[in-house]
C-alpha cells in the first residue's frame, strides 16, 4: 500500500479523492471486515436455502422436529400451518406454525454424532 502512496505526482496535480482512501490504515481493515462479512453471510445462506426447500415439501408421514425439540409426524400440511401426531398412544395431535420447524428428519441417513 505504501508505494501507491509514494508514487510521484506531476506539480500543479493533486491525486482524486479515492486515492488517498486507499493509501489510509483503515482500508485494509474494511476491507477485511468486508471479506469476513461476505464469508460468514455466504455461509449461512446454503443450509437456511436447504431448509425453507425441505419446508415447503412437507407431505404426510415426514417426521420432523420443531425449534422446541418436539419430535412428531406430519399428519396434515396447511399453507402457514402443520398438524402434527406427537404421541402414538393417545394420538394426540399439536399444530405448529411452519417457521417453528427445525428440521426434517431423514430416517435414510445416519445419526450424526
Amino acid at each position: 500500500m505504501m508505494i501507491l502512496a509514494d508514487t510521484a505526482v506531476p506539480a500543479g496535480k493533486q491525486p482524486p479523492g479515492w486515492y488517498q482512501f486507499f493509501s489510509t490504515p483503515m482500508f485494509p481493515l474494511l476491507l477485511a471486515g468486508t471479506v469476513v462479512w461476505l464469508y460468514l453471510l455466504r455461509g449461512k445462506r446454503g443450509p437456511d436455502k436447504q431448509l425453507a426447500d425441505r419446508l415447503k415439501d412437507l407431505k404426510r408421514g415426514d417426521r420432523i422436529q420443531t425449534i422446541g425439540g418436539i419430535l412428531g409426524t406430519v399428519v396434515e400440511a396447511r399453507e402457514n400451518d402443520i398438524v402434527v401426531k406427537v404421541d402414538e398412544s393417545n394420538n394426540t395431535k399439536i399444530k405448529f406454525a411452519r417457521k417453528a420447524i427445525a428440521s426434517v428428519i431423514d430416517d435414510d441417513k445416519p445419526a450424526a454424532k
